[in-house]
């Protein structure tokens, strides 16, 4: 089985729909060169800083969509039945369930198919609270609520692990994807650019590496407001950890063939998730 995917880059800001021309052009972009799934980076539809204020109220994307049901969930359905693509949706802000809220709203990656139907949507489980020596300090928890399960969903490529950003630095996650039965994985992300340079890279290839999966990360770039920049550097990296696409600055495309059989290949060399002893790593109590 082979796959053409597309993994895009984006410089999104506070303003949604600039945001969603920008991420309409890119999609385009990915139809034409005959991609059968793009993904878009975390927060492509807004993205700013912790309270900072918007001078442009009616541009500003709302709370959260209520049960994911809103504008920018209506806009990926659209988007997916025009091109005839699947596409990850990088992710969003979803509104709690009703009763439940707080002020906060869940970080929601959703996966639609391209007959416009949402068929999966994994909510970000780990959250940014950081204080980086001689970095920035970041307490994502303050405006998200973190999700409570692991998504495996199904593509014409085989099942894919769904996860976001910081999620990245929890090795167990993803092994836990891959036991389960992924054969990609991916990681939209909004990664800073002081931690980017030397974590985003290695951290990549080796999720890719230690569970024999493709890796796809979409992500942002550049200077999103005043006072938050992303290091970018898109990537698409195979099970060997090999990197097969990488974007250069800016807002781009990149995009490579996916081969299960690379995958068999590795795997058999390989096997470490059936030599892995969860029996000892997760004994049961």
């Amino acid at each position: 089985m082979r796959m053409r995917i597309a993994a895009i880059q984006m410089t999104s800001t506070a303003h949604r729909a600039s945001n969603l021309r920008q991420a309409e052009g890119l999609l385009a972009e990915a139809a034409a060169r005959n991609a059968a799934f793009a993904a878009l980076p975390e927060n492509f539809s807004c993205l700013r800083s912790e309270g900072e204020p918007h001078p442009e109220p009616e541009t500003f994307a709302p709370p959260g969509e209520e049960g994911g049901g809103g504008e920018v969930t209506a806009w990926l359905r659209d988007q997916a039945r025009r091109h005839g693509l699947w596409i990850l949706g990088g992710t969003l802000p979803e509104a709690l369930p009703p009763g439940t809220k707080d002020g906060r709203v869940y970080n929601t990656s959703p996966l639609v198919d391209p007959s416009g139907r949402v068929a999966a949507r994994y909510r970000k489980i780990h959250l940014f609270d950081v204080a980086i020596p001689g970095g920035p300090t970041h307490e994502e928890s303050r405006t998200v609520a973190p999700g409570d399960a692991l998504v495996l969903a199904e593509t014409p490529f085989g099942p894919a692990g769904l996860t976001v950003c910081y999620d990245l630095r929890f090795p167990e996650l993803y092994r836990a994807l891959a036991l389960r039965g992924a054969r990609i994985l991916f990681v939209p992300s909004a990664f800073t650019a002081h931690t980017g340079k030397d974590h985003w890279e290695p951290l990549l290839r080796a999720r890719a590496i230690e569970n024999g999966c493709y890796v796809v990360a979409p992500a942002q770039v550049g200077r999103h407001s005043p006072t938050r920049a992303s290091h970018g550097h898109t990537m698409i990296i195979d099970p060997w950890g090999i990197i097969l696409a990488e974007a250069a600055d800016g807002p781009t495309v990149v995009l490579a063939d996916l081969d299960s059989e690379v995958i068999e290949r590795v795997r058999r060399g390989i096997p470490t998730l059936s030599h892995v002893r969860t029996d000892l790593i997760f004994p049961r109590p």
